[in-house]
């Protein structure tokens, strides 16, 4: 359950962090 989790917490952050506002802007 180690890769399961270091997925899981950096998979979410850069996501919601990177894509939603480049989406929004285009």
């Amino acid at each position: 359950g180690v890769k399961v989790t270091k997925i899981i917490d950096v998979t979410p952050v850069p996501h919601n962090g990177c894509r939603p506002p480049k989406r929004r802007r285009v």
